[in-house]
């Protein structure tokens, strides 16, 4: 029962990195949907699989290594490469550059988050990640194809702008903007079965509507960036 426990959370982790690696391939292919459907189904992973592991007590210094190296596959190598075959590549040198660049700001955020401890006595940190995490990074620079994939037509030629946000998400990755992680909340009872309406609502917006869903919630999390921040601050002055 100890092996299925350590087992279960690690096969979810591998089955991340093959969704990663396969959107490569995707993308190669010139499938940029199924690509980006990939990384999101990734991300989805990547959620899960640390939640379970604490749920069944299957955590282990193993399983948060794999973690890690799968998290730099999935949101570190496939998401730059999807957007280097889409668009980069025209950029020439510069194109390349920025893929580079992203590749390793997510190292080194990666390598940075496996270091970091909480204060036992700030424990509400808990609740902050230092920068954006690396799957929320993969699928923001995902935004300017997610946009041309949702066909919105407003007549603005996003590819434009594509290397520098994709620097902007790459420098965020290592900045020590805090952001919210949400591991600790708190639900009450009688919410709970309007919290299971809005999942089952994000659920059918993703299956009908996947990309306009996806460059809505998006656009969300940048917003919350800023908000976080003032949350964060207002907390640790509380402190002091």
């Amino acid at each position: 029962s100890k092996k299925t426990r350590y087992l279960l959370p690690n096969i979810l982790t591998l089955g991340g990195v093959c969704l990663g690696i396969s959107s490569i391939k995707f993308s190669i292919d010139g499938n940029y949907s199924l690509a980006v459907i990939f990384i999101l189904l990734a991300a989805i992973l990547d959620a899960l699989d640390g939640r379970i592991a604490r749920l069944i007590k299957g955590t282990s210094e193993f399983g948060k290594e794999l973690d890690s190296l799968t998290d730099f596959v999935s949101f570190g190598i496939a998401p730059v490469f999807i957007l280097y075959f889409w668009e980069l590549n025209s950029f020439g040198k510069l194109g390349w550059a920025i893929t580079l660049l992203y590749s390793v700001c997510c190292v080194l955020r990666l390598a940075r988050f496996n270091l970091t401890k909480i204060d036992k006595l700030k424990k509400w940190k808990i609740n902050f990640f230092e920068g954006i995490p690396s799957p929320a990074g993969g699928i923001l620079i995902l935004l300017p194809l997610i946009y041309e994939l949702a066909d919105l037509n407003f007549n603005f030629n996003i590819k434009n702008i594509t290397p520098y946000f994709t620097a902007l998400i790459a420098i965020l990755l290592v900045s020590k903007i805090p952001t919210l992680s949400f591991k600790k909340i708190s639900v009450s009872p009688k919410s709970t079965v309007f919290i299971l309406l809005g999942m089952g609502t994000i659920f059918i917006s993703l299956l009908f509507y996947t990309f306009k869903t996806l460059l809505v919630f998006g656009v969300i999390y940048l917003i919350s960036i800023p908000i976080s921040f003032v949350i964060y601050k207002s907390k640790d002055k509380k402190e002091i």
